[in-house]
């Protein structure tokens, strides 16, 4: 069995993973001269109920660090790939409450159980380009799930003067200790009728893509 798959099969082994990756995110975390954006306004609409958090996968490493877990829980979806496993661990460690996604798991049922998790006033965060890509292309599920929430729509994005950008399909930011940093939460308000004409949806998919980037930029501009 290949180290892929033993993290596939291992929940041990994803949560010492998890672990690993938790500890050093904190020290990053700690080291780090944060700069924060639009925090209070999130806190505010997490008074009055969850809402959707989206991120491009290649900013999402601090998700789960960054999200106000006192003003309200938050659960993300995660794949069963091995990053995938890894991510669902660390998200428990900082006290959220991530949901496996199966590919065998119809879009019905995930809606299901989504709304399930939103009537008991936890947020949805996920990705918006998905667990593999292509890189910032918003999949279908975000704005489904923005049409049925019918909650507020957020952006989120780190950004930190010192990191590496991985080779991976998402160049995924790393960051590195004892740095300044950026971290934007952004309102997209988006509004998706109740039946969208396939035109609807390329509009609110276009929409939240440029919502991403305008976020993701903002984090880019604050650490210079």
């Amino acid at each position: 069995m290949t180290f892929r798959q033993r993290i596939e099969h291992s929940k041990v082994l994803a949560w010492l993973l998890a672990s690993l990756a938790g500890a050093y995110l904190t020290l990053c975390q700690r080291t780090t001269r944060w700069d924060y954006r639009g925090l209070d306004t999130l806190k505010a609409d997490l008074a009055d109920g969850p809402v959707l958090l989206l991120m491009w996968h290649g900013r999402s490493l601090m998700g789960p660090i960054h999200w106000p877990v006192t003003a309200g829980p938050l659960s993300s979806l995660y794949d069963a790939s091995p990053i995938g496993r890894v991510s669902g661990a660390l998200q428990r460690k900082r006290g959220l409450q991530p949901m496996e996604m199966s590919n065998k798991m119809s879009n019905l049922a995930a809606s299901r159980v989504i709304l399930k998790r939103v009537r008991e006033g936890v947020s949805i965060g996920m990705t918006g380009d998905g667990p593999l890509g292509p890189d910032r292309q918003v999949k279908d599920a975000p704005l489904e799930w923005a049409r049925v929430m019918k909650r507020p729509v957020y952006g989120y994005a780190f950004a930190t003067r010192r990191h590496k950008i991985l080779g991976s399909w998402d160049k995924m930011m790393l960051p590195l200790p004892f740095t300044r940093g950026a971290v934007v939460f952004a309102a997209m308000p988006l509004d998706l009728p109740r039946q969208p004409t396939p035109t609807d949806m390329e509009t609110a998919r276009q929409h939240i893509a440029n919502g991403l980037d305008r976020t993701e930029a903002l984090a880019d501009s604050v650490v210079g």
